[in-house]
């Protein structure tokens, strides 16, 4: 492993630390069933995932100030709404409720005993997209032993701009060589790397579906490469 000491870890969170895919899907199908709707509940959830990144590009580059992770969200809901034909089947107030699907996704069975762990050595933090709100639901909803907050929000911008890890950084009070960016996504390790952190590649296999086809390996020159992450803390105990 390259540079020096390691003194904090930084995390992507949707799809490395909770399940969003199985925690979305569990939420739309709880909200639909009562009222008698068919909808495929993980296509839904697919759907929504998938305005995701459209929808931070404009802010990414520009052409919209940032808002929070929340609001995208809740903009990208109403499309696939309607979408699915069910527009007219969900008032404010449930659309406010599926929003918060987002507050309610399950961890992988790792990450909870796994950041546990690593928080013995190191100072943990998010660097996600979510703001801190969606963070701090997630966290209490999951039992997220986070030591902070961080990311998207505090930059006013979205991964993958630098800002996003380097401001995330500066705000533990470290240099980047002295932090480890922890994540499912190859793209996500390859902008942190670029910004001067160092890197960690956990594969989700499954994070979206039995046929996912991408991120099932490494693709970059990673510090680490592990299974899970208590494999990751291990690794580091070495």
């Amino acid at each position: 492993m390259r540079g020096g000491a390691i003194t904090g870890l930084l995390f992507d969170v949707f799809g490395t630390v909770v399940d969003w895919r199985t925690g979305v899907a569990r939420d739309v199908a709880g909200f639909f069933d009562p009222l008698d709707v068919d909808v495929d509940s993980h296509a839904f959830a697919d759907a929504w995932r998938g305005k995701y990144q459209p929808a931070m590009k404009g802010v990414r580059d520009g052409a919209r100030g940032y808002v929070a992770l929340d609001t995208l969200h809740l903009e990208n809901l109403e499309t696939i709404l309607a979408e699915f034909g069910l527009a007219d089947r969900v008032d404010q107030e449930g659309r406010a409720w599926l929003n918060r699907a987002w507050e309610r996704l399950p961890p992988w069975p790792d990450s909870v005993p796994g950041l546990t762990a690593l928080k013995s050595r190191y100072a943990i933090a998010t660097c996600s997209n979510g703001s801190i709100a969606l963070m701090l639901g997630l966290a209490r909803y999951g039992g997220l032993p986070w030591d902070a907050l961080l990311g998207a929000e505090i930059a006013q911008s979205y991964k993958r701009k630098p800002e996003v890890y380097l401001k995330s950084v500066e705000a533990m009070g470290y240099a980047p060589d002295e932090v480890m960016m922890v994540a499912a996504h190859n793209d996500d390790l390859f902008a942190a790397q670029d910004a001067g952190l160092r890197t960690a590649f956990i594969p989700r296999p499954t994070e979206h579906g039995p046929d996912q086809t991408s991120d099932l390996e490494p693709t970059g020159k990673w510090d680490v490469v592990a299974d899970d992450l208590l494999d990751l803390a291990q690794q580091l105990s070495d």
